[in-house]
Order: C-alpha cells, then sequence, then structure tokens
C-alpha cells in the first residue's frame, strides 16, 4: 500500500509540474508577442476636431475661451459622470442638469462677450466671444 500511495504522489507531482510548465512556457509566448490594441484618439484631438463645441470633463469647459461667428450655435457636451450646466451670467439662457453624454445648444446672434458658468459647481467657467 505504501508503495501505491507513493506511486500516486508522484504522478501527482509529475502532472503538476508538467501542467506548471506548461503553463509558464504560454505565458512567455503571450508576454513576448507585440499587442496589437486600437488605441482611443486623445481627448485633446476630439475637442480639436469640433467646431463650435465646448465640452464639460474633468469638471472644466473645454476650450475656456471660444470666439464665434454671430449667427452660429454652439454645442455644449458633458464628458464627465456628474451632472452639469450651462449657464449664462447675463441670465439670457440657461441649461437643464446635462447628464453624461447630454448636450445642450444656443445660438449666438448678437456679438458680444457672453460670460458662461455651472450652476452646479460655479467654479466651472468660460467665455464664448461673438464677433
Amino acid at each position: 500500500m505504501p508503495t501505491n500511495l507513493m506511486g500516486r504522489v508522484l504522478a501527482v507531482a509529475l502532472g503538476s509540474a508538467a501542467i506548471l510548465a506548461m503553463s509558464a512556457e504560454l505565458g512567455f509566448a503571450q508576454t513576448t508577442m507585440p499587442m496589437q490594441m486600437p488605441m482611443k484618439p486623445a481627448q485633446q484631438q476630439t475637442v480639436a476636431a469640433t467646431p463650435n463645441a465646448m465640452f464639460m470633463k474633468n469638471f472644466n469647459f473645454t476650450p475656456t475661451d471660444l470666439t464665434v461667428k454671430a449667427g452660429t450655435t454652439v454645442t455644449w457636451k458633458n464628458l464627465d459622470g456628474e451632472p452639469h450646466t450651462v449657464v449664462n451670467d447675463a441670465g439670457l439662457f440657461r441649461s437643464a442638469a446635462l447628464d453624461q453624454n447630454d448636450t445642450y445648444q444656443f445660438k449666438f446672434d448678437k456679438p458680444g462677450v457672453y460670460k458662461i458658468f455651472c450652476g452646479i459647481h460655479p467654479n466651472m467657467r468660460a467665455t464664448i466671444t461673438v464677433q
């Protein structure tokens, strides 16, 4: 009986060693292969590629200064997981709370400098200059 037990122990040990060796070999093969994962475009590229738009991200308006021509519609999009609003400090317009990926638009008909802020997070501020 001890011989039979020793044979089983040896078989289990050899089997475990073989499994570990195969795992190590597979792990090595995986780590030396080049990874080809699609890269998402940088947030700055997204912002720069969208004219007449402001984004709310990381509790900031981006860009903080935007210049447009009279008659332009500006679009705001909330990219944060927290709600934000778009409020003109002169009371000309005020959005509802925008959840993540929600948008708000306003058409600027008259030239001037328009200061905006988030009504929920008043430290978020931006300026739109209409020419």
